[in-house]
């Protein structure tokens, strides 16, 4: 249905009412449009006019219009008639239905009256929930205030409680304090008598409190008595420490450390007494300890096996002097002054536990000092471990410790000061010496550091007394008379066995240490030997002599510093060298000695060539007495050189080296000579005595089967 704007009239409250019924006149809003005023107005503007026009040609009725040619003024008169039309069949269709608009507008008025309504009635609401809610705020204030009313009163309950708690004295307490005995019970009491102590003195509002006025002189009372009862206690276990035999570290673990409150509470609280305490523990502990390593000492002391003395040095004579005075214990052998053997074994031993003496005297046992030395220091190590640990623990003070063992290592130094200067046992001090280092790792580990001054000063003494006695050994090398030494004997020589096992000791004890003065000091040995030795060889008439008895002191020396390790030093490098040198000095003196000719020739004209014209060329006549001579003898030449070689070196396997080396230089000769012989002009004829290679070759290798 089509509707026009113009039929209806709102009201004021959006209603409408139709326009026949308010007797209004259509024709005064429907009167004729005067089209040719405006059509031929001055104020019409045609700009634009042609763009309007081509949009329109694609305008059917446009189109059409055109097309006929009907005038404008024709058409726009027809269109005008039938919107008037419509309009008018729009306002019959308004008007039909005008009783449903009524109906409409009364049952809108009635839901403004009810939505009026509720309105008021919300409005209502809104004051009313306003209003409580004002009186909520209210009670959630007077709430958070209650509460922290409530938190306030419960905090100084709880400090009241606290405050009472911790003054108040209870008549169990007292009675604890007073009258029990000193036991576990009394140490959680003292607990609880130290708390209340320390509240009313540090809390300065207690201070002012007028409870206090009340207490205070209780707990003084009971400060006083407990300090009393505490001192009676541990002076009494005090005491029962320098009773005899008694174990002072099991004293110690099982009774005094569960009463170690007690002192705290000294410290806290009596600090007079507590240094009297302290003072009393000290010296006790001194004078008890002092008194065992004294026995410990003493008990020691005659276990000692005396190792040397002044006169035994590496040049000194053993004839006159002997390696031993009357009176000391006899070892297995005289080397045993110089050679390390089995006294190695007391670094293995390091942590092994000290030595019982009377069990070791039962068993007529004698050791070297280092045994007792090491078996002393693992006792003194043991102990102070335990005592340092206590001290720390019990007081709270690792200082008190340096105080206890002032005694103790009193009297280790004087035994020490009166064991060190009589000590002439090179190797027993450097066994010493290492036995300190290993002390010192051992201690470091345990993490206990109060032996480290100790230990340290026991070193520095022992290093200026072995580089003493090593300068002994040393000098007597140097200023040894060799005419009173030597023996008419290419063996070798005792002096030089002791500088052998000597030398080898100590590269044995530095091999993990690599001590670089050390080193130094066996080099200065070294030289001092080597010359004493080419001394002595010089007493030799005959060089042979001297050259059998070099080699002979050389291997030996190489042996015996081989069996103390793998690592021999370069004393060892310096002795293989000498002996690869005389050895072949050996050989060739033993050559000449057997086949003399043979050898000047070889050395001498079997160069020749005997085609060059010479003046004295080689001929059949000067190689054929050498031939024949060799090829007679050679044999049995080589079984005297075997028995020189089985007589003069003491080492089998040395003389056997040497002799196969002498039988390969002969052969090497021989095939020079057989070389010459091929080029002399008719040595051919002497081929028949010539002695072939391979029966050379047999015999050395039957030789070389005895070794």
């Amino acid at each position: 249905m089509s509707a026009s704007p113009t039929n209806q009239v709102r009201g004021p409250y959006g209603e409408t009412n139709d326009t026949s019924k308010a007797g209004f006149d259509l024709g005064m809003f429907v009167g004729d449009l005067a089209f040719e005023e405006d059509a031929s107005s001055e104020d019409v503007s045609l700009e634009g006019l042609q763009q309007e026009l081509e949009e329109c040609q694609s305008d059917d009725v446009v189109a059409n219009i055109l097309s006929k040619g009907t005038k404008l003024r024709e058409y726009t008169k027809g269109v005008e008639n039938d919107v008037r039309q419509v309009e008018l069949d729009s306002i019959q269709d308004y008007i039909k239905e005008s009783d449903n608009l009524v109906s409409l507008h009364d049952q809108i008025r009635d839901c403004d009256s009810i939505l009026s309504q509720m309105e008021t009635l919300l409005s209502g609401f809104q004051v009313e929930i306003g209003s409580i809610s004002s009186e909520i705020k209210s009670l959630q204030e007077k709430s958070m205030d209650m509460g922290l009313k409530l938190k306030n009163r419960k905090v100084a309950e709880l400090k009241l409680a606290r405050f009472v708690e911790d003054i108040i004295v209870p008549p169990r307490m007292v009675d604890i304090i007073v009258d029990r005995e000193v036991n576990d019970e009394y140490m959680r009491t003292l607990e609880i008598l130290s708390k209340k102590l320390k509240f009313v003195e540090v809390d300065p509002m207690v201070k002012s409190s007028k409870a206090l006025k009340d207490v205070q002189p209780e707990l003084e009372r009971l400060r006083q008595k407990a300090i009393s009862k505490i001192f009676e206690f541990v002076v009494q276990k005090l005491y029962s420490l320098r009773k005899p035999k008694t174990n002072i570290q099991i004293l110690q673990q099982s009774v005094l450390l569960k009463y170690k409150y007690a002192i705290l509470f000294l410290k806290e609280h009596g600090k007079e007494v507590y240094t009297e305490v302290r003072g009393a523990y000290i010296d006790t502990m001194n004078k008890v300890l002092s008194a065992h390593f004294r026995a410990y000492i003493q008990a020691l002391e005659k276990l000692q096996m005396d190792i040397a003395t002044s006169s035994d040095l590496i040049g000194v004579e053993a004839r006159v002097t002997g390696l031993f005075s009357r009176g000391r214990e006899p070892l297995k052998n005289r080397s045993a002054v110089f050679a390390l053997g089995e006294r190695i074994s007391i670094l293995k031993e390091i942590e092994q536990p000290a030595l019982i003496p009377h069990i070791a005297e039962a068993s007529s046992l004698k050791f070297p000092y280092e045994v007792l030395f090491r078996s002393l220091h693992k006792l003194l190590m043991d102990t102070a471990t335990s005592e340092y640990l206590f001290c720390d623990d019990f007081f709270g003070e690792e200082t008190i410790f340096y105080d206890i063992f002032a005694g103790p290592f009193s009297v280790i130094d004087e035994h020490f000061s009166s064991i060190l200067p009589n000590c002439f046992d090179a190797i027993g001090l450097m066994l010493m010496i290492r036995i300190v280092h290993q002390h010192q790792l051992i201690m470091s580990r345990r993490r206990i550091p109060c032996l480290d001054s100790y230990l340290d000063k026991i070193n520095i003494s022992l290093w200026p007394r072995f580089k003493m006695v090593f300068d002994m050994h040393l000098n007597s090398l140097r200023t040894a008379n060799a005419k009173t030494l030597w023996e008419d004997d290419v063996h070798p020589h005792y002096v030089m066995r002791r500088y052998a096992e000597f030398t080898a000791s100590l590269v044995h004890l530095n091999v993990e240490y690599g001590d670089g003065q050390l080193d130094l000091n066996l080099e200065r040995l070294r030289m001092a030997v080597d010359d004493l030795l080419n001394r002595l060889a010089q007493m030799f008439q005959r060089p042979k002599l001297q050259t059998v008895f070099l080699i002979n002191n050389y291997d030996m020396t190489i042996s015996v510093l081989k069996e103390a390790g793998t690592e021999g030093g370069r004393a060892q490098l310096h002795f293989e060298e000498l002996l690869r040198n005389n050895t072949a000095t050996f050989v060739e003196e033993l050559l000449l000695e057997h086949f003399r000719d043979i050898i000047l020739f070889v050395k001498t004209r079997a160069s020749e060539d005997p085609n060059i014209n010479q003046e004295n060329p080689v001929t059949v006549a000067d190689v054929e007495p050498l031939v024949k001579d060799f090829a007679s003898r050679w044999k049995a030449a080589i079984e005297l050189m075997h028995k020189d070689v089985i007589t003069s070196f003491s080492n089998f396997l040395c003389g056997m080296e040497i002799l196969r080396a002498a039988l390969t230089q002969l052969l090497l000769y021989y095939t020079r000579l057989s070389d010459c012989i091929k080029r002399v002009p008719g040595g051919s004829a002497l081929n028949k005595d010539l002695v072939s290679i391979s029966s050379i070759m047999y015999e050395i290798k039957k030789y070389s089967r005895t070794f």
